[in-house]
Parts: structure tokens; C-alpha cells; sequence
């Protein structure tokens, strides 16, 4: 494909997952109609974020896949003819569970899968205490329409990541995610992070000349514990190309859904007046697989 349309659905959830989920296919059904072709969902978009705290009843929110989701949203796949990029809690087996985006083909058959590699643990993202590091490596999903680098929110920091995939053929970079404002942080400095954030995506877009889409959780989450005054979530989804041009920037706290299409053959051209690919030493690069060089 030259030209690839996308939607993408940044909604605010709630404890309900009933209603997350309905929300999710009328938006999934909007986007459709408009012609999206391909179609990204936020991180961990079942529910709320629960990994502000520590607690192991959150575990049976988990379930296998192919599983429920899996066929929840294969089925609207399948009746929309679009390809959807999911992102879920999975049970693996007892007490092994990852962070999994799974990417539904528009037959409604599982394209492919990627559990998250990085994994944080800050206050209010204690991820570590749900997930395990994921063991996929680094591979893109081939799809009807296109190659997808599909990678999960802190994995969006690493310009390894990335480049991993554009070295195996990724035409896109997908990073559904979950991150928000601490509400001790002053404005300008919730905004030094909101902008870091993006600027290091649209980063791996000029790096690998490909083009990067970011879609983020809305709205205000609690923290169920009281221990923090719990997570605004800052939106800001976007949709960048391969020289980092900003195609779409989503709200920074209302829902929004949108199509935006992208070129995928201006990359090639890009990759042609910037041939980092060609100019890489990748003969001096061994150190990068150390921790740290004393």
C-alpha cells in the first residue's frame, strides 16, 4: 500500500469494562465508516490502569489469548473488514502474565502478537509487580495492510526498540500507551515530559525514516490505595511521518477519535535522502549491548 488510512480511538475509561468495551466498538465502528483501514487502541484499553498499585486481585482481570478480547475484537475485525491493534492483559499461565499487544487481521484471525519488552516501576506504574518482560524480541506483524512495528508505551523511550523493527521491515511504528501527569509536577514541568514524549517518537520516525503513530489514554484515573492523588492521563495521541512531521495531535483531555492517512511509499524517499540505513557502522557497535562503559 502507498497510502494507508488510520484511525485511532483515545477514550478516558472507567471501572466498567462493559462499557469501556462499548465504547470501544462504536468508536471502532465510526472510525471504519470514515475509512480507516487500520485501527490502534490505547494501552491496557479494557479498563482502568490498575497498576497504580500493588494489589493481586487486579491478576484476575488477566486472561489467555486467544481468549475472550482476542475474540471480541476479531469479531469486529472481521465485520468492519479492518485490521485493529489491541492491547490486553495476558495470562499466560498461573502466575506468568505480560503486557500483550495482539494485532486482529480483517478476517478477524490473529495476525500476530508482541509482549512488552521494557518494563517500568515507578510510583503509580508498578508494572513490574503485574508483568513479565516480554520474550517475543522484537518483531514486526505482517498484515494485510502493511508491516506494523507494534511496541507498548515505555517502550516507546528506547531508539533500540525501534530500530529493531525498521531493520526487519516495519512501515509503521505503533505504540499504544498509558501515560499521564503527576499532580505534585508543576505545569511547566508536566509539559517538558508531555513534549519529551513526544519528541523522542517523532525521533524514531527521522531516525528509521518511518512514519510513528501514539495513541494515549485520556482523562483522570484515581489512585485506589489514596497513596497519590492518582493519574491525569494527558491524551496527546498523534500521528507523525517518517521526517517527524506532525500529521495529527489529539486533545490533551477530551476523547477524540480521527482518521489520518499516511504516505508509506514517502519514506522510501525519505530513506533516499537520508540514507542512515547505509551509513550505520555497524562494525563499531558492539559496546551497545553492554549495561554501562566504565
Amino acid at each position: 500500500m502507498e497510502k494507508l488510512k488510520i484511525g485511532f480511538l483515545q477514550q478516558h475509561n472507567v471501572a466498567d469494562m462493559d462499557d469501556n468495551r462499548r465504547r470501544l466498538s462504536a468508536g471502532i465502528s465510526r472510525l471504519a465508516g470514515e475509512g480507516a483501514q487500520l485501527i490502534v487502541l490505547q494501552e491496557l484499553h479494557n479498563g482502568l490502569y490498575f497498576c497504580q498499585v500493588e494489589d493481586v486481585d487486579n491478576f484476575d482481570q488477566a486472561e489467555p489469548i486467544p481468549g475472550p478480547s482476542t475474540q471480541f475484537y476479531g469479531e469486529l475485525a472481521r465485520r468492519h473488514g479492518v485490521v485493529i491493534v489491541t492491547s490486553l492483559f495476558e495470562k499466560r499461565a498461573p502466575g506468568l502474565y505480560h503486557n500483550t499487544a495482539v494485532v486482529m487481521e480483517s478476517d478477524g484471525t490473529i495476525a500476530g502478537k508482541y509482549r512488552k519488552m521494557h518494563i517500568p516501576d515507578d510510583p503509580a506504574y508498578y508494572e513490574k509487580f503485574y508483568f513479565t518482560p516480554g520474550d517475543l524480541g522484537f518483531h514486526p506483524v505482517r498484515t494485510s495492510v502493511g508491516v506494523l512495528g507494534v511496541l507498548v508505551c515505555w517502550d516507546q523511550w528506547y531508539p533500540e526498540a525501534a530500530r529493531l523493527m525498521a531493520l526487519q521491515g516495519a512501515e509503521i511504528l505503533i505504540y499504544p500507551t498509558a501515560i499521564g501527569y503527576a499532580s505534585a509536577d508543576s505545569y511547566e514541568e508536566q509539559q517538558r515530559q508531555r513534549e519529551a514524549w513526544t519528541t523522542v517518537m517523532r525521533g524514531h520516525a527521522v531516525a528509521n525514516g518511518l512514519p510513528v503513530v501514539a495513541v494515549n489514554r485520556v482523562g483522570f484515573e484515581a489512585d485506589p490505595s489514596g497513596q497519590t492523588d492518582g493519574i491525569s492521563f494527558w491524551g496527546s495521541s498523534f500521528v507523525c511521518g517518517p521526517q517527524g512531521e506532525m500529521l495529527h495531535r489529539a486533545s490533551e483531555k477530551e476523547d477524540e477519535t480521527g482518521v489520518v492517512e499516511v504516505n508509506l511509499a514517502h519514506g522510501e524517499m525519505v530513506r533516499r535522502w537520508w540514507p542512515f540505513l547505509r551509513d550505520r557502522r555497524i562494525d563499531q557497535y558492539g559496546d551497545v549491548v553492554k549495561r554501562f562503559i566504565d
